[in-house]
């Protein structure tokens, strides 16, 4: 794989004359007359397709998608079909359509309230879901934890790239542990400052406590901390729960969420204030805290095994050489299926924006590939993915399943939520400036007369939040990026707020659906800039890189044997 000085090529990729297709052995047509075509393709893009495939995706009919449900299995059929009438070629062994991956779905019996006690026999009790979510750490159905000491451990983390260890000089093993949520984020020279790592999400924490042996972890949410309030950790955790199949990894006996009003509660009960220990954690010196206080609770569990699958069709490149490589579109296919009621008796928690506009943005970006002639130098895979939800594990499967060699993929574009509020003047990459993808990005935008505008809430961590990191965390350059908030016509915060509406009041709940205030303009915007900058990574001779020093850089440079 070529692979240097590609931010050279950006001055040109502007125009979309070199870039848009450069010559090559497969064609005689003169760059200047494709690039217009390009651009043609580009307007194809139609309102009317993002929202006639959002409505099929996101209908009653297919019940929310949840993972190894009916409605899952409807809407693999249903994207495998439209890859199919595209004209494009099964991704996967076998002439198929669909990878099928096992998952582990498990349904935890919490108890109704959780009770701790200090030594002097005081206790608190917090109830399940009001003060306190939580789930069986392992695939067992059983787990207890009996009177276990409480320990806080400041923000979890043990980086020693950062200098950093909430665990030195304390033994944790056997204990529960109490821990803020996000990374370090008052130094820019620590963990980047405001822009939350993978250190700073839970999954990180849940697994680096299970392997200093603890049995217990309670992260402390807030919702600046989290970028989502507390009914989203509610619905997220409550029912069926999905993992792929355990291998000799440590487990917790509970991983959990406590809110932040329980939090204090329960350090008060050891004699301690929450303001006191979260400053006392805003330091390399930080030590263990041990706050006197015991705790004991017992979880059941069911568990089965089930399927659910990866989609994906590939538009075959037509450079001898070059079509050996893959542009991969991502965008995740599963929601949270059939739960509990909202205050209308909606039980179908339909994922219209998370993900139904993502997927149909894709399949949009598919069809304007098809209509190429000739094709991409590179090949092109279009990869719906499954279990997204609950930890990104359809695209984790895809990525080590190997089907394609992470040298192999130039880059990958995710899909992820989107937008429904009409066109705006910007763009913004989550996960901003990580690669060369963000200049090129730029680049292409000016080409619809847009702007990248500063990535939001960088404390949210949304990079690590969806598909892409999957892809990153193999070295492969990935971008997620969707349009900001400064929207065609608008008042300055108008955007922001509907944004922020929508999570507040919509994200990962049944009232998740297609609405009659929402615009596709602003879908089809963003699916053309995908198209146009996946063109470019598809036809150039060179392809991006992450940028110098950057915690994937050396992942990829080793995928590709060359040395750091």
């Amino acid at each position: 794989m070529r692979h240097s000085a590609f931010v050279l090529m950006l001055p040109l990729c502007v125009s979309l004359l070199a870039c848009a297709n450069p010559k090559s052995d497969q064609t005689t047509v003169k760059p200047a007359a494709l690039a217009n075509h390009v651009l043609e393709i580009a307007e194809s893009i139609s309102e009317d397709e993002l929202r006639a495939s959002t409505e099929a995706l996101a209908s009653d009919e297919f019940e929310g998608r949840g993972p190894g449900s009916t409605g899952d299995e409807l809407a693999r059929a249903y994207l495998a079909s439209q890859l199919e009438a595209l004209g494009l070629t099964p991704a996967f062994e076998g002439d198929s359509w669909q990878q099928l991956l096992e998952i582990i779905g498990i349904t935890s019996q919490m108890q109704d309230e959780w009770t701790f006690k200090n030594s002097d026999g005081a206790e608190v009790a917090f109830e399940f879901e009001n003060d306190y979510m939580g789930a069986i750490g392992g695939q067992e159905a059983h787990a207890e934890v009996s009177e276990a000491e409480v320990v806080f451990v400041g923000y979890g983390i043990d980086a020693p790239e950062q200098q950093w260890n909430d665990y030195k000089g304390m033994s944790v093993e056997g204990k529960v542990l109490l821990m803020l949520n996000d990374d370090p984020d008052w130094d820019p020279s620590l963990f980047e400052g405001e822009r939350k790592l993978y250190a700073g999400r839970w999954t990180y924490k849940y697994e680096i406590a299970a392997r200093k042996g603890a049995v217990g972890a309670i992260i402390i949410h807030t919702t600046p901390s989290a970028g989502y309030p507390w009914p989203v950790v509610v619905t997220g955790w409550t029912g069926e729960q999905f993992e792929l199949p355990a291998g000799d990894e440590p487990k917790l006996a509970i991983r959990a969420w406590l809110t932040e009003d329980s939090s204090q509660d329960l350090v008060a009960l050891a004699g301690h204030s929450l303001e006191d220990l979260v400053a006392s954690a805003h330091s390399r010196d930080f030590e263990p805290v041990s706050l006197g206080i015991s705790t004991s609770i017992e979880i059941t569990a069911t568990t089965r095994s089930t399927q659910s699958a990866n989609v994906g069709g590939i538009l075959q490149g037509s450079d001898a050489e070059l079509k050996n490589e893959f542009l991969v579109y991502s965008a995740h296919h599963d929601h949270f299926g059939i739960g509990s009621p909202d205050e209308t008796g909606d039980i179908i928690y339909n994922g219209a924006l998370d993900n139904s506009v993502a997927m149909a943005q894709s399949l949009s970006v598919a069809r304007a590939f098809t209509a190429l002639d000739p094709a991409p130098r590179r090949s092109v895979l279009f990869l719906f993915v499954a279990v997204e939800e609950q930890g990104s594990l359809g695209s984790k499967h895809f990525v080590e399943s190997r089907v394609l060699a992470p040298s192999a993929i130039a880059t990958n574009i995710n899909f992820e939520l989107g937008n429904v509020w009409g066109p705006t003047h910007d763009v913004v990459v989550y996960g901003s400036g990580k690669s060369e993808l963000d200049d090129l990005l730029a680049s292409v935008a000016a080409i619809q007369h847009r702007h990248l505008s500063p990535e939001p809430d960088l404390r949210a961590g949304w990079f690590y939040r969806s598909d892409q990191v999957s892809f990153a965390r193999a070295g492969v350059p990935a971008i997620w990026f969707k349009s900001g908030t400064n929207h065609v016509g608008q008042p300055a915060e108008w955007g922001a707020e509907q944004q922020k509406n929508w999570i507040d009041r919509h994200y990962h709940r049944p009232s998740d659906e297609i609405h009659d205030h929402w615009q596709f303009d602003g879908l089809r915007q963003d699916a053309q800039l995908a198209f146009m900058l996946g063109l470019i990574v598809a036809n150039s001779d060179e392809t991006p890189n992450w940028t110098p020093g950057d915690e994937f850089e050396a992942i990829r440079l080793e995928s590709l044997g060359m040395a750091p």
